[in-house]
């Protein structure tokens, strides 16, 4: 689950973005915590700051020309694209309808909130199916 977010001006690096949302919510991540990213947070700079300033480990996809080192993480990554699916699709994140930087933001964190409770919903009650929101769907 995602334990922080923030819409950016895309013109700005998403390393330097995560970097400064973690800088400030550093009391949302726990010492040990995994972060999961995927190969544009590459870099040594990055990882020194998430291990040593933040104590959580970063795991993203191996680049090609570095030594293997987490190993295939096809599956989680699979996992991430379907929870942003279901974002886009049945939360209907990209059609938000917000026409103000502040109305974005409120109807994006409706949509990620709609999405945390399902999922934490679902693994309460034990569904077979954690990420599904189908029973909630009207």
């Amino acid at each position: 689950m995602p334990v922080t977010w923030c819409l950016a001006n895309p013109k700005i690096g998403e390393r330097e973005v995560m970097a400064a949302l973690l800088e400030r919510d550093h009391h949302l991540v726990r010492q040990g915590q995994v972060i999961l990213a995927d190969k544009g947070f590459a870099g040594k700079e990055f990882e020194t700051f998430c291990s040593e300033r933040l104590g959580v480990h970063l795991v993203r996809p191996d680049r090609e020309d570095e030594p293997a080192r987490h190993g295939k993480i096809a599956r989680v990554r699979q996992w991430i694209e379907a929870v942003i699916d279901t974002l886009k699709g049945q939360l209907s994140l990209e059609q938000h309808g917000g026409r103000t930087p502040a109305g974005v933001f409120a109807r994006t964190g409706q949509r990620l909130l709609a999405l945390a409770a399902g999922i934490w919903h679902n693994w309460a009650t034990n569904a077979p199916v954690k990420r599904s929101l189908i029973a909630y769907d009207h």
